[in-house]
């Protein structure tokens, strides 16, 4: 995968927002390595006994990073209160961990793609890095916390690494091939 982890955009940027961006593409670029030439039937299975395939983690962090980007901009109600999730809201969530009949690898990873420029381009051009909401009704949340900017990025960071280990354990499971080490 000829990919550098640092798109266009980071390189232009200085300061916090550059070494913000640096580090979501560095992990994005390691979550991306662990897909690099699977078959969709490959990207679907689950190699350990966990329910993660790899397909299904890159569709799980696109996801990710699409809501709390849209919670960035919109607060609480750009994302679902978790306290009242229903059977079927639960499957679909644990859906959102599989590549689904009809979703390819090249899919999932070309909506990953977009969803990366879209969270560059919010990175860039907020006005301030310290706006803040409060955060959704989940039962991991505590009380009154309020998020800014810059922290739901250091999450969407975290939650980006976190499952490019993941990731990379499935991968190593399925055909013995490893993105680091």
């Amino acid at each position: 995968m000829a990919e550098t982890t640092t798109r266009p955009l980071a390189r232009t940027l200085t300061g916090e927002r550059a070494d913000l961006l640096e580090q979501l593409g560095q992990a994005r670029f390691f979550l991306r390595l662990t897909a690099n030439e699977l078959t969709d039937a490959q990207a679907a299975e689950r190699s350990t006994v966990s329910e993660l395939c790899v397909g299904g983690l890159v569709k799980h962090v696109t996801a990710v990073e699409r809501s709390w980007a849209a919670f960035i901009l919109e607060g609480p109600s750009a994302m679902p209160d978790f306290t009242a999730m229903t059977e079927a809201d639960l499957a679909e969530r644990r859906d959102g961990f599989r590549l689904m009949p009809g979703e390819t690898l090249a899919g999932v990873l070309a909506d990953y793609a977009e969803t990366a420029r879209r969270t560059d381009d919010l990175v860039a051009t907020l006005p301030d890095l310290d706006v803040s909401h409060p955060l959704p009704k989940a039962p991991w949340f505590d009380g009154d916390v309020r998020w800014s900017a810059r922290r739901v990025l250091l999450h969407i960071i975290a939650e980006t690494a976190q499952h490019a280990g993941h990731a990379d354990i499935v991968r190593e499971a399925l055909d013995g091939t490893k993105s680091m080490g």
